[in-house]
């Protein structure tokens, strides 16, 4: 069974920074490609990048130089960091994968930035 679970998500000031960690189980293979996707009240999910087995990874334009993924296979732990946090960053934020032919989410974890 693939699981998925987000940690770290909290309330920082603007600037601040954040962590946060996707636990995922031993089903998601180290070729899998894993993302993070964030939702902000009323608007739809939108990604915040991704990476693949190899380690490249890609963002999305509003997060580019700010945000930054990793992941280690043996602790099975994927990860997002944060920085130069701003307001509009505030969003439940969720890990993927997408296993053929099944998506796969956590159960989020809320991000909110104070002005």
């Amino acid at each position: 069974q693939v699981q998925l679970v987000e940690s770290g998500g909290g309330l920082v000031q603007t600037g601040g920074s954040l962590r946060l960690s996707c636990g995922f189980s031993a089903k998601i293979l180290e070729n899998d490609t894993m993302d993070w996707y964030r939702q902000a009240p009323g608007k739809q999910r939108e990604i915040v990048g991704l990476i693949f087995g190899s380690g490249n990874s890609y963002y999305a334009d509003s997060v580019k130089g700010r945000f930054t993924i990793s992941r280690d296979n043996a602790k099975r732990t994927l990860w997002l960091q944060m920085n130069s946090l701003k307001p509009e960053d505030t969003a439940v934020y969720y890990c993927h994968v997408f296993q053929k032919p099944n998506h796969y989410w956590g159960q989020g974890t809320q991000v909110t930035v104070s002005s």
